[in-house]
């Protein structure tokens, strides 16, 4: 049985190609993403947050299998300056996953929402969330509070949290 190998048809470099010497070093993510949105480069239609939010959550729908950009993804991002996106993210973790998926993401956007302008920015601020954990002498203060008659009790008992 005689192997036919197709010459330049595959994304990755061949090692008989590269030690002769005929590997053309490319930046295949700006190849594909170039590709992916080049019939639309002449476009700077406007859109609307509501259309942006229908393609952000299409794109959304393409990617279930993963859960943490889904996560990171779920909040819209705010358009300002016409065409420019400032997506708000918890933490550097989340950011990383944003820079790995971004080529895609602007390609598919700018392609859907036909504007070759779209920018994706992203700034990292503080989520602020309501406090789960609380100490005890902090939930017996905020039990004191909805039932006065427990303070009564924890003197009478000479109750107290040192053990």
């Amino acid at each position: 049985m005689r192997v036919v190998r197709k010459l330049g048809g595959s994304l990755t470099p061949s090692i008989k190609d590269a030690l002769a010497g005929k590997v053309v070093e490319k930046n295949i993510v700006e190849e594909i993403g170039k590709a992916a949105y080049s019939e639309y480069e002449n476009y700077f239609e406007t859109f609307t947050k509501e259309q942006l939010e229908f393609k952000w959550r299409e794109f959304m729908d393409m990617i279930p299998d993963r859960p943490n950009l889904i996560a990171t993804l779920s909040v819209i991002p705010d358009i300002y300056e016409g065409n420019k996106l400032l997506l708000k993210i918890g933490n550097s973790v989340q950011e990383e996953e944003v820079r790995l998926v971004k080529p895609e993401l602007l390609a598919f956007l700018k392609r859907e929402l036909r504007n070759s302008g779209i920018e994706l920015n992203t700034t990292i601020e503080k989520i602020e969330s309501e406090r789960t954990h609380f100490s005890d002498s902090e939930k017996l203060q905020v039990l004191i509070q909805k039932n006065p008659q427990l303070l009564e009790l924890k003197q009478k008992f000479n109750l107290d949290f040192n053990a």
